[in-house]
């Protein structure tokens, strides 16, 4: 018993960095918050099966160290990319695989979904809330005008007769779809025994809170336009969100209880053969040390590539080779980003025409500065300024390179703004922050350093966007392979 507890306690030891990131997250964001039960309930649906596993003894399963070691080798790219929810996956998913190898395939396998459920426990999500705002906006906007209100719409803001409105982090319905999924795979496990209905009960989970959400969203907006923009307009509108999403959830799970499936009286037949202890307590013993010693090869190796990984030379990009002549800034507008180990932040003119680059530059990047980060923003929520109108990938031609940008448009009280922005990262330019990730974990893991940077261009418009790209577009051909040679010399080492 002490062997096997060693083990499942392990990776809480070894990777307490990660866990501890986990309850951070829980911790910081309301939408994670459920996170605390989760452990709970799947200790608590294992209990339910105490009377199966009492009729079974542990018998390890070295094959199991071959899943061990891929969430480890997983954790570990993840580690290098800094990607922290893979890490958090790869580090739950060790729980599972170490239950595979201490106790055996057959006890895993009756533990099957109580183990999985704990995956729930990671604080994922986020990466949905640009297409569910969309998907609000897209939804509001249609119900909209089939009601006969005429609607002005801009990116995920729109005007109707009276009054503005916009669809923002906290309206996606991210975290009525994360509930859901939460209820509803509990729900269809514990509701039905036939793997169909378990599968289209969870999908129900998913697509219904979508609906809903553009329901909720279009009855809010209806309210505050029949009531003269008095009720649901402030915070009160999140309060009607819940209570919606409570009832759509209650008749979820009603319609759903009319094709439950009866218990099923036993899911095992235990068997008779005799165990010898004395070898099952060796054998485990064995077992135990080499999911430790698995566990901690990961972390260890990881150190040891940082640490090759880790360049103290100069970085010089505070001037730039360029044709254009240096200016004020012409716009307050200013990104959010995570401050780089040098800035470049500089305004040009060329006669009347004119154009804003940044360019941050990271090395030995961490948590707190990092070319690829969630809290990097062109525009933060609830600036009462600026908007974020619009973002789509562009790709040019520049003296036949081929460079691919995320454009974005950004909106103030008296002022517009389009702006270029991509990634150079390995040499390597890309506007892909997916494929970014992999660009830093494929250089770190071959020490090539984890020198990066992100190169943004800007220029303001009257009314046409064509007229900021065109400004732009002579920019880059005059100064891309300035900035190409610049970021390079930075990187030789």
């Amino acid at each position: 018993m002490l062997a096997i507890l060693i083990a499942l306690l392990a990776p809480f030891a070894i990777y307490f960095s990660t866990a501890q990131s986990i309850v951070s997250v829980w911790n910081q964001s309301e939408t994670f918050a459920h996170g605390y039960v989760i452990l709970p309930i799947s200790l608590w649906l294992i209990w339910q099966r105490k009377k199966l596993l009492k009729h079974m003894a542990p018998q390890p399963y070295w094959p199991g160290l071959i899943a061990l070691a891929a969430c480890g080798f997983g954790w570990l790219l993840a580690e290098l990319g800094d990607v922290q929810v893979v890490r958090q996956y790869m580090f739950v998913a060790m729980l599972p695989a170490i239950v595979i190898i201490m106790l055996g395939w057959q006890i895993a396998w009756t533990l099957a979904f109580p183990l999985f459920f704990l995956l729930l426990a990671v604080p994922f999500g986020e990466i949905f809330i640009a297409p569910l705002i969309d998907f609000t906006a897209d939804f509001t906007v249609i119900a909209l005008q089939f009601t006969g209100i005429p609607v002005l719409r801009d990116g995920s803001s729109f005007t109707i007769p009276s009054g503005n409105w916009s669809v923002v982090e906290a309206c996606s319905g991210v975290r009525y779809l994360i509930s859901s999924v939460t209820l509803g795979c509990l729900y269809a496990y514990l509701t039905y025994r036939s793997t169909w209905k378990r599968v289209w009960f969870i999908l129900a989970s998913i697509i219904v809170p979508i609906i809903a959400n553009g329901l909720r969203a279009y009855m809010i907006v209806m309210l505050g336009h029949l009531s003269g923009m008095t009720l649901a307009v402030g915070v009160d509108h999140l309060i009607y969100g819940w209570i919606f999403f409570g009832i759509v959830m209650f008749f979820m799970f009603w319609l759903g209880s009319f094709w439950r499936d009866d218990k099923a009286a036993s899911d095992y037949v235990p068997t008779t053969q005799s165990i010898n202890t004395t070898v099952a307590t060796s054998r485990l013993g064995w077992a135990s040390l080499a999911t430790v010693l698995c566990l901690a090869l990961w972390p260890a190796y990881a150190a040891y590539v940082s640490q090759l990984n880790m360049n103290q030379t100069a970085i010089h990009i505070d001037r730039l080779p360029v044709t254009w002549k240096e200016s004020s800034s012409f716009t307050t507008w200013r990104p959010r980003f995570l401050p780089g180990s040098a800035v470049l932040d500089q305004s040009y003119l060329d006669g009347t025409q004119a154009a804003g680059m940044l360019i941050n530059y990271y090395r030995n990047q961490n948590r707190d500065s990092a070319v690829i980060s969630t809290l990097n923003e062109m525009v933060q929520d609830h600036d009462r300024n600026w908007l974020k109108t619009h973002s789509e990938t562009r790709s040019l031609n520049i003296d036949g390179q081929n460079l691919t940008v995320r454009e974005t448009f950004i909106k103030g009280s008296a002022e517009t703004l389009l702006a270029w922005d991509w990634y150079w990262i390995d040499g390597q330019f890309t506007a892909n922050k997916y494929v970014g990730k992999v660009l830093q974990t494929k250089a770190k893991f071959f020490l090539h350093g984890d020198d990066a940077a992100s190169v943004l261009i800007y220029a303001p418009y009257a009314e046409n966007p064509d007229e900021a790209r065109t400004v732009m577009q002579r920019f880059m051909q005059a100064h891309l392979a300035a900035i190409t040679q610049t970021l390079q010399a930075n990187k030789k080492r």
